[in-house]
């Protein structure tokens, strides 16, 4: 269960934003150390870079007007409810288990599972916990750093964040092929040259995909993460895919699927307080 758990948190369609990266990057079209000032043709690759970053910054604004515009950034918390599978190495470990999935914004989440709801993992800040008929317990420290990494990377935060920082570089990049679909390709990097790349459909300019890779700490080996985003549709105004796929390294690690969605509802602050005692079960206020 813990396994499976893990995995269905760690899907990625998170859209916390992760507030906390330095934003000290140095200006995007700045000219490299030791070129000269003249005769050189620097100079000319000035407007280029510049165009560039304009045809990147269009196409993640058209993205953002495609997921629902204003009704989009002005989510400060959802609700949902689903299925989840689990793969290994591409194998699926799990007939699927449902969940019910709530996000405050900024940094306050909660994911209960099973039928009952009776086993959940919060997030609170930088801090996580699962909670089970033993009770609360802080989650183990990998655990949480993988979560808190995908946390750091979602989509959401590229869009909400990473898009309107004046230190975050963007890259069109032209046309590409996404999950078997036509695709425009952008990608952004910050100041510790971490980078994300986003795939948008050309006609509907929605996300179909996202990439990004991080080096393990132990063992120094490069991962590639990626997420394929499918059926969308409108939920109050905000279009939102209903079905999610993760991969890692290249194997299905994950699949989501949604039966519900409702945005910017009053959510029971005792939901994220591992030690509350809240009780999806009960009225609220009966905890």
């Amino acid at each position: 269960m813990k396994c499976f758990l893990m995995i269905l948190c760690l899907m990625g369609f998170c859209w916390a934003q992760d507030q906390s990266v330095p934003v000290q990057a140095p200006a995007q079209n700045a000219p490299a150390s030791g070129s000269s000032n003249a005769g050189s043709g620097n100079s000319a690759s000035v407007p280029v870079d510049l165009e560039n970053t304009r045809k990147a910054k269009a196409l993640l604004d058209q993205a953002i007007q495609a997921l629902g515009g204003q009704a989009y950034l002005n989510i400060h918390s959802l609700q949902q409810s689903g299925r989840g599978y689990s793969f290994h190495h591409g194998n699926p470990t799990s007939n699927g288990v449902l969940f019910w999935r709530f996000f405050e914004f900024p940094d306050k989440e909660r994911i209960e599972l099973t039928k009952e709801r009776d086993v959940a993992e919060i997030y609170n800040g930088d801090k996580g916990f699962e909670v089970t008929f033993k009770g609360p317990h802080p989650m183990d420290p990998k655990d949480l750093a993988d979560y808190q990494r995908r946390r750091k990377f979602s989509l959401d935060t590229m869009l909400r964040v990473w898009a309107n920082d004046p230190t975050v570089a963007l890259f069109y990049e032209g046309n590409a092929t996404a999950a078997q679909h036509p695709a425009l390709q952008v990608t952004l990097i910050n100041s510790k040259d971490e980078s994300v790349t986003l795939y948008f459909d050309q006609d509907t300019h929605l996300p179909i995909k996202k990439t990004f890779s991080w080096r393990d700490p132990v063992d120094r080996q490069k991962n590639l993460e990626e997420e394929i985003y499918d059926n969308y549709r409108a939920v109050q105004g905000v279009m939102i895919p209903y079905d999610v796929a993760r991969y890692f390294n290249g194997d299905m690690a994950g699949q989501r699927f949604l039966n519900s969605v409702t945005y910017n509802q009053p959510l029971d602050p005792a939901m994220f307080d591992a030690y509350s005692r809240y009780n999806p079960n009960k009225p609220s206020g009966k905890h």
